[in-house]
């Protein structure tokens, strides 16, 4: 039975119609710690290929593994803060198994013995419904190489060649395993997203990860079944490999229910198997049928000792849990007076932190809400991107709304300086100069563009002189175009009611 495509999928009602979703999510995180999991090589993003390599992570032979210590701390903050326990002694494992951008044909990960286990993690849904989510492990383990491939569409089939970078390879990782997600009906889109954005926002929060879902230091794996409404059996899963924004965690999750409905409706059998997923249309592939533990062959690392941390260091790291995101919502909701609505719509867009960062690089907080909600949401939209992925900084927009706030920038003004940042043209200071943007504040020249544009309308000015206050809008409208919106309106409006006679 061959893959649905987008012209065979199931109506998403009849999916839920006669289908019950069940989830399992798969985030793997890379930690942000200077050097790698088991050497000392650096671990900086966009090096150069192969210039952050050693014996040890490209896998040369008599070359031994030493444990980042700083990486074990991060695992066990991230398990603390996911409500997991802590296992007193964990084991490396190794993982066996061929691919071009694993250089020593197995990774060391845990298997039996993950380092946190058993934890949840509560989420919230667009509405409000809160949803928990059950942890069943997060593991330690350390990354790839990268591939890449060139000629056709990118992907290994179709290519010319492929070249292998091992920068990443080697890199710490922690891998937070979901139980089952039951019960999510027609929702399971939604819980999906939820989760990794508040698992997004919860490691954020904990500092162990830039949580780059653009750089590949966040990654879902989303794991989708189908089983008949009422039965109690899962169906056979699919493995949707390295979704890399949170819309598209959703995307995928749905698309692959409606896919999975489509073969079954037809008789067809799911196949157990990793599938990639196409940013551009929103639709996955087959890729290779998945392994299960056995293939992996896996066995204890015998070339690393048992991670036994003391619990008195554990119960240390306990107390420098950071504020949780949810908690810290709930207080800054109550510190600027808004509705559960209003907090709701700044979550769901993605705005709540980046608002926050802005106020505390100097923004009044309702100026750092409005331009964060409205424009730059907008500009998020129309670059079809998530808000905390634009290429503009908290502080940036901070320096925008206080050249506003100074008068050298009108609103409109501002949005263009706000698209050259996003653009790349530079700092925001370094377009208003380069663009002539600041304010028109010379009264003279001012002047002079209001009595021409008085002179070229007449009949305006007369309304204006016989009360009609509001004819006034016209001519200041004609300034703004001749000073190419330069001008401070609310100035120009006087100088027009000063020029005819008005108070």
């Amino acid at each position: 039975m061959t893959a649905a495509t987008t012209d065979s999928l199931l109506d998403y009602d009849d999916v839920i119609a006669s289908y019950d979703p069940v989830l399992g999510m798969e985030v793997h995180v890379e930690l942000g710690t200077a050097t790698k999991m088991f050497c000392g090589c650096p671990t900086t993003f966009g090096a150069e290929p192969n210039t952050q390599v050693c014996p040890v992570c490209i896998g040369l032979p008599g070359s031994l593994p030493v444990v980042n210590a700083k990486a074990i701390e991060s695992a066990i903050r991230i398990g603390l803060a996911l409500n997991c326990s802590i296992r007193p002694s964990s084991l490396f494992a190794r993982k066996n198994y061929f691919y071009p951008d694993q250089p020593k044909n197995y990774q060391i990960s845990q298997y039996d013995d993950p380092i946190a286990y058993d934890g949840y993690l509560d989420v919230v849904l667009p509405d409000g419904t809160p949803w928990r989510v059950e942890i069943e492990r997060a593991h330690m383990e350390e990354d790839t190489g990268k591939s890449l491939h060139i000629g056709g569409t990118g992907r290994i089939h179709g290519a010319s060649h492929s070249l292998l970078d091992y920068n990443r390879a080697g890199v710490p990782l922690v891998e937070i395993v979901t139980r089952p997600i039951e019960g999510t009906g027609e929702r399971a889109p939604e819980v999906a997203r939820a989760y990794v954005t508040a698992l997004r926002d919860l490691l954020k929060a904990l500092d162990v990860s830039d949580v780059r879902m653009d750089q590949g230091s966040l990654r879902c794996d989303a794991n989708v079944s189908l089983k008949p409404t009422g039965a109690t059996e899962f169906g056979t899963r699919t493995e949707t490999k390295n979704v890399n924004s949170l819309k598209s965690v959703e995307v995928a999750v749905r698309y692959e229910m409606r896919r999975q409905a489509a073969v079954l409706r037809d008789g067809g059998e799911v196949i157990q198997e990793t599938r990639h997923f196409a940013e551009a249309d929103g639709t996955t592939s087959a890729g290779r049928r998945k392994e299960t533990a056995e293939d992996y062959r896996y066995f204890p690392e015998p070339d690393l000792p048992p991670v036994q941390p003391d619990s008195a260091w554990v119960e240390e790291l306990s107390k420098t849990l950071p504020e949780l995101p949810w908690v810290r919502r709930a207080r800054i909701q109550a510190e600027w007076g808004v509705s559960d609505e209003v907090m709701r719509d700044l979550v769901n867009v993605g705005a709540i932190d980046l608002i926050i960062e802005t106020t505390e690089a100097g923004a009044p907080a309702e100026a750092a809400r409005s331009w964060w909600v409205s424009f730059l949401a907008q500009q998020a939209n129309t670059r079809e991107t998530e808000l905390a992925d634009l290429p503009i900084t908290p502080a940036q927009v901070a320096k925008v709304i206080a050249l506003v706030t100074e008068g050298k920038l009108t609103n409109k003004l501002a949005q263009q300086v706000v698209v050259g940042v996003l653009d790349g043209d530079g700092e925001p200071e370094q377009i208003v100069a380069d663009r002539g943007l600041e304010v028109v504040r010379d009264d003279s020249a001012l002047q002079k563009a209001v009595d021409d544009a008085l002179a070229a309308n007449p009949d305006i000015a007369d309304k204006i002189r016989s009360g009609k206050v509001a004819a006034a809008g016209k001519i200041v409208g004609d300034v703004m175009k001749a000073t190419r919106g330069q001008a401070d309106p609310a100035r120009v409006k006087e100088l027009v009611l000063a020029s005819v006679g008005v108070e």
